[in-house]
């Protein structure tokens, strides 16, 4: 279970930052 917990918060925290890197390409 703990691994699970482990590895959706890993997906969500990383389709988040590519979400907001998406909307906002000037930074890179």
């Amino acid at each position: 279970m703990s691994d699970y917990v482990w590895t959706s918060a890993l997906t969500l925290l990383l389709l988040g930052y590519l979400g907001y890197a998406l909307l906002k390409p000037e930074r890179f």
